[in-house]
């Protein structure tokens, strides 16, 4: 039995939902989202109460696993299209900073050259300081692949800390070799 599955997804006023054989797609005042829904699994959206109902044809272990994604996609559509996502991510490390350059991110973190980050369709980079960068948009997916894309540039290193990182996050540090201990050879 899907607890998530078998939960209804709530649809505020302002957003509109459109179930076309096996897509579903969301509009809100945040954007447009697409679902497309798997064979074994159906939506039906019932208008009187607001809601989407998420249902599977058989208790297959496919189908069963099916049931509980879709849900979860449909409602992070409808909480993206009405209120969005963002995360945040810091640069650390002296000289290392950010600016947005038409529909690039350009990064200088310590390489030779600037790296430069298309900024994908429907994502919205701003700077609030050269060293922060948040990142939003109406598609949980896009964000987080953006976010994690751009933190690979340079991830946080153990010893000073230097690099990018998600708001948050906390870097366990290492001893260098001069604290590392024991006496000299």
């Amino acid at each position: 039995m899907s607890r998530i599955g078998n939960k209804p997804v709530p649809v505020p006023s302002g957003v509109t939902v459109k179930v076309a054989g096996a897509s579903v797609s969301v509009k809100g005042p945040k954007g447009e989202l697409a679902t497309a829904v798997p064979q074994g699994v159906s939506v039906a959206f019932d208008e009187a109460k607001r809601v989407l109902v998420v249902t599977r044809a058989s208790d297959a272990k496919k189908h069963k696993a099916l049931h509980g994604l879709v849900r979860a996609l449909l409602a992070n559509n409808v909480h993206g299209v009405t209120v969005g996502y963002t995360k945040g991510l810091e640069i650390v490390g002296v000289g290392y900073n950010a600016r947005v350059q038409g529909n690039k991110l350009l990064l200088t973190v310590g390489f030779a050259n600037v790296v430069e980050r298309v900024i994908p369709v429907g994502v919205k980079v701003e700077l609030p300081q050269p060293t922060k960068i948040v990142i939003s948009g109406p598609d949980k997916q896009a964000v987080g692949h953006f976010a994690t894309d751009v933190r690979k540039v340079r991830p946080p290193e153990p010893y000073k800390g230097k690099g990018i990182r998600f708001d948050g996050e906390v870097v366990r540090r290492k001893p260098g070799k001069a604290f590392a201990g024991g006496a000299p050879a």
